[in-house]
C-alpha cells in the first residue's frame, strides 16, 4: 500500500511540477512586504482559516462585501503569501493513523550545515507533519503522525538512533488529540 501511496503522489507530484512535501501549508516565500490586511481581509481570513469551501457570496454576505471584492482580495492575499495554501485537514483516525508523536531532537552540533542537513531529512519524511526548529536545549521539535507503533519504532531508527547528526532524542506519544488546527488569530 506505502509504494502505491507514493507512487501515486510522485506521479501527481511530476504532473504538477511539485517535489514531495511541496503541498506543504508553510510558504515558500516570505509574505510580501508592505501588504497590508484591513478589517475586511481579517474578516475574510477568519472565515477561510474555518473552512476554504465557504462559498464567496457566503463570506461576501458576512463581511458586507461583494462577491467580486472578496474573489479580488482573496487572490491579492494568495498572491502576496497571506494565503499560503488551500489544503483538506485529513482526520488521522479516519486513516487509521493512530500514533501521534511529538519528538524533541538533540543534534550533536548546532552548525548551519548540521542543522540544515536535519531540516532536510524532516522536511522530506511524509510521517513528520510538522518541524520546528527551536532554542532552550533542544534542537527539533517534531510531531511525527504514523499508523501503528512498528512503522512508529522504524521511523525512530532511520531518523534518530542511527542518524549521526543526531545525539539523543525524546518521544512523547499522545492520548489524546484535545486540540490541534492550523487557524491562528489574525491580529
Amino acid at each position: 500500500m506505502r509504494a502505491i501511496y507514493s507512487q501515486g503522489y510522485d506521479d501527481f507530484a511530476l504532473y504538477w511540477g511539485h517535489k514531495r512535501n511541496d503541498c506543504s501549508i508553510m510558504p515558500k516565500k516570505a509574505p510580501t512586504p508592505g501588504f497590508v490586511l484591513d478589517r475586511y481581509d481579517r474578516a475574510i481570513l477568519d472565515i477561510v482559516q474555518r473552512d476554504n469551501k465557504t462559498p464567496q457570496r457566503a463570506i461576501a454576505e458576512a463581511v458586507n462585501l461583494s462577491t467580486a471584492a472578496v474573489q479580488r482580495r482573496i487572490a491579492a492575499m494568495e498572491k502576496a503569501g497571506v494565503i499560503a495554501a488551500n489544503v483538506a485537514v485529513v482526520d488521522p483516525e479516519a486513516v487509521s493513523a493512530t500514533i501521534t508523536a511529538i519528538v524533541e531532537v538533540q543534534l550533536k552540533d548546532e552548525r548551519a550545515a548540521t542543522a540544515d542537513r536535519a531540516k532536510a531529512l524532516f522536511r522530506n519524511t511524509p510521517e513528520v507533519q510538522q518541524c520546528f526548529y527551536v532554542t532552550g536545549g533542544i534542537s527539533f521539535v517534531l510531531v511525527i503522525v504514523a499508523p501503528n507503533m512498528p512503522t512508529y519504532e522504524g521511523l525512530t531508527r532511520r531518523l534518530f538512533a542511527e542518524n549521526e547528526l543526531v545525539v539523543s532524542f525524546r518521544t512523547l506519544i499522545a492520548l489524546d488529540r484535545v486540540k490541534a488546527g492550523t487557524a491562528i488569530v489574525v491580529p
